[in-house]
């Protein structure tokens, strides 16, 4: 019997190789789009660094140091200027985070 020419017709192996990278293929563009979109806007999904991106419209720019309020904690501090509490630790490490004063001076810088 003559084979007839079908060159839309793959081979077996061709078409099971295929079915297996593709879905792979699809799968590894959902991920770098959900990867993009999510580190444009500002979102840590938990590599790098652990400071969110600071939004100069939004906040403000962000003092050298800052007074403490009453109420304040380092949570609401760093909430007010969009920085992490690990950076207000970090940049004053003899302040006792569970015992903040009204009138004290905290780095932020």
């Amino acid at each position: 019997m003559a084979e007839t020419s079908e060159p839309w017709r793959r081979s077996t192996k061709t078409s099971w190789i295929a079915r297996i990278v593709a879905p792979l293929a699809l799968v590894a563009v959902v991920i770098a789009v959900v990867m993009i979109v999510s580190s444009s806007t500002g979102e840590d999904s938990g590599g790098g660094s652990d400071e969110p991106a600071v939004t100069s419209d939004k906040k403000g720019e962000i003092p050298k140091t800052y007074i403490v309020e009453p109420g304040d904690s380092l949570s609401t501090i760093a909430e007010k200027f969009d920085i992490s509490v690990t950076r207000i630790e970090r940049l004053n490490p003899d302040i006792d985070p569970a015992t903040l004063n009204e009138g004290e001076e905290i780095k932020l810088h």
